[in-house]
């Protein structure tokens, strides 16, 4: 099996229409990218699936979408203000900028190969600045979030009063936040925007200790439904070093990506500090009263917080495959679950003449009612097929002869290649009934 590498990765989505670079003709700008039809419609499912998940299968979990842009006191009573930056050196040779933590300071410059000629590390602040109004000062100041966090804490006392929400109770957010990255690399890994998938857990104090293992649990179970393979997914226990001075523990969902182990979601036992560092900068009560026993608490959080771009990332890494078949012939496959798959199914009509496009189009626009569709007509079928595979659909319909003769066509999965004849009334239920039983090849 060939190596899956981050260029592959690249050049396929820039080739099919997944992700391109952002303004790229006018040279592009560095940690910003557009997704295209097919990348847009990836995300959508992964977020989409994520909603369900969170919103719709468990319990007692609301969703909401704050604002992106907040009063600037909320990220003085965060931290972010003070706390959020990386340190930051330059070379003073060639000038280039580098994280002082990723790089070997008593080494040679990674851009020029100069030692001896990094600055001294410098904090450097990772928010957006901006401004509100009609006048540009220090009243004005406004930030792009750089979390989706936030949002959710200081909304929580609007939740609870009006969704009349008891503990243990979530709340979910899918959102953009902005990093003004000092260096951004491995395609769109690390980027200065995009989407993150947060769900915070409010709890009693004292019962975080079920709720902490229990949301680790349902997390990694999440990648299993998404059809990600197990073995390119592991833990990692924040350390000493790595915990926040706030948080009681932390673990990350690290997931193999061509550039090796990193970091796809974190799972964080926050205990009371976000509220209560809210109650104390707006002055306003964010305890909760328990009706069980008339209780008075601030209570403990349990996040789970999933980079949604990443999660696209990790599905183009983990689908992606080129194989060989028999007689010397080849093809690029996506191996995505249905489930996520920009296109479920595509109809190909074997020629485009006798009337087998015009039934093959009536074909994928009553298939539009259940699933997402694609018709193609242009080049050999088996042209078609592989074009196909390199999307990522999971299923073709071919409308050929017969068709016109019993109103039956050929069903051909993807990652067998295995065909079967159905007839037209049942390629609904057999898609859905293949949906239920999938499983990668």
């Amino acid at each position: 099996m060939a190596e899956v590498t981050l260029d592959k990765i690249v050049s396929l989505c820039k080739r099919r229409g997944f992700i391109f670079q952002s303004s790229e003709i006018y040279g592009g700008l560095n940690g910003a990218y557009d997704y295209g039809p097919l990348g847009v419609a990836l995300k959508n499912n992964i977020r989409d699936m994520w909603w369900k998940e969170m919103t719709q299968l468990h319990d007692n979990i609301v969703g909401i979408d704050a604002s992106i842009l907040m009063n600037s006191t909320v990220w003085k009573a965060s931290g972010h203000v003070s706390n959020f930056t990386d340190p930051m050196v330059d070379c003073k040779v060639c000038h280039a900028r580098f994280r002082a933590d990723q790089i070997d300071l008593n080494g040679p410059c990674p851009n020029c190969g100069n030692k001896d000629t990094f600055t001294a590390p410098r904090n450097f602040n990772l928010m957006f600045t901006t401004h509100i109004g009609p006048t540009q000062d220090d009243s004005s100041v406004v930030y792009l979030r750089p979390e989706t966090a936030q949002g959710i804490y200081v909304n929580f006392k609007n939740v609870v009063q009006s969704c009349r929400m008891k503990v243990p109770f979530g709340i979910a957010q899918v959102g953009k936040s902005f990093r003004n990255e000092i260096t951004t690399k491995n395609f769109i890994f690390r980027s200065c925007e995009f989407e993150q998938m947060e769900m915070q857990w409010f709890c009693k104090p004292g019962t975080d200790e079920k709720w902490f293992p229990y949301w680790r649990e349902q997390r990694m179970k999440f990648y299993d439904k998404m059809g990600i393979r197990m073995d390119h997914l592991r833990w990692h226990q924040h350390g000493p070093d790595e915990l926040a001075f706030y948080a009681k523990d932390a673990y990350d969902i690290q997931y193999l990506f061509p550039m090796g182990w990193q970091e796809l979601e974190g799972v964080h036992s926050r205990t009371d500090y976000d509220l209560t560092q809210h109650q104390k900068f707006s002055g306003k009560d964010m305890t909760y009263l328990d009706p069980a026993d008339n209780s008075r608490y601030i209570p403990y959080v349990v996040e789970t917080s999933a980079g949604l771009t990443r999660n696209v990332l990790m599905a183009l890494s983990d689908a992606y495959e080129e194989q060989q078949l028999e007689g010397g012939d080849s093809r690029v496959v996506l191996h995505f679950h249905p489930n996520i798959a920009p296109i479920m199914v595509a109809v190909l009509p074997l020629m485009k003449k006798d009337g087998l496009a015009e039934y093959a189009s009536k074909v994928e626009h009553d298939l539009r009612e259940d699933f997402t569709t694609d018709f193609d007509v242009s080049g050999a079928i088996g042209r078609r097929y592989r074009r196909q595979d390199e999307v990522g659909t999971p299923y073709c319909v071919t409308v050929d002869y017969d068709t016109l003769k019993d109103n039956t066509v050929t069903l051909r999965f993807r990652d067998s290649m295995e065909q079967k004849r159905i007839p037209v009334s049942e390629i609904v239920s057999e898609i859905r009934k293949a949906n239920k039983e999938y499983k990668r090849v």
